[in-house]
Order: C-alpha cells, then structure tokens, then sequence
C-alpha cells in the first residue's frame, strides 16, 4: 500500500516549548497535534526530549485548550454568518456582523476541557 504525501510541516524548538505547556496543562496528544498539523508521533518525541532539554512555554503563549477542528467549524459558520449579514444587510449590517466575528473570536479562545 502507498504511503500518502508529506505534510511538509516541521516543528521548531519554539513549537516544541509550545508543545510541552499544553502536555502540562492537561491537552490530549491528538489535539496538540492537530493543532500544529503534525501526527502524534512528532508529539511524542517533543515529550521524549528529541527536541532538546526545553522549558515548556508560559501559559499565555499557549493556544486555547479543546479539539481545533471543531473550533474551527464553529468560527467559520461564525464567518458564513457575517457574510450573509453584510451581503443581506449591506453597509447598515456592519456592525452586527462585527459583533458575530467578535464573538466568534472570544469562544474560539475560550479554553475547552
């Protein structure tokens, strides 16, 4: 069976500090992996020490908690729906579809268990 493509996706030691706060938070491996794009099999090295003897990085320099694909399906119906109100509403619509985008922007960094 052929083996699929490359990601092409390389984790830096800045990723890899990253990678050990959200380990210590409590983050499952295959979130942390989603989020970067990377298998888990990149996440287990970082924990093994491949990358280096790191400190993890501070907590406000980690990403929200919770699986990113279905924040992501969450902002991006957020964005369906300013669309819709900006092309429905026009210029006068602005201002709601803002307050959808904000929203959208405050749950999508809300942490998630």
């Amino acid at each position: 069976m052929a083996r699929g493509k490359a990601s092409g996706i390389s984790l830096y030691k800045s990723d890899a500090r990253v990678i050990l706060g959200m380990v210590a938070r409590g983050d499952r491996d295959h979130d942390i992996a989603a989020w970067f794009g990377v298998n888990q099999g990149r996440i287990a090295e970082v924990k093994s020490g491949e990358y280096g003897d790191l400190e993890m990085a501070p907590a406000h320099d980690l990403p929200p908690s919770g699986p990113p694909g279905i924040k992501g399906r969450r902002i991006r119906e957020a964005i369906r729906k300013a669309f819709t109100l900006i092309e429905e509403g026009g210029e006068s619509a602005m201002e709601a579809a803002l307050t959808e985008i904000k929203a959208a922007a405050v749950k999508f960094d809300t942490n998630e268990t």
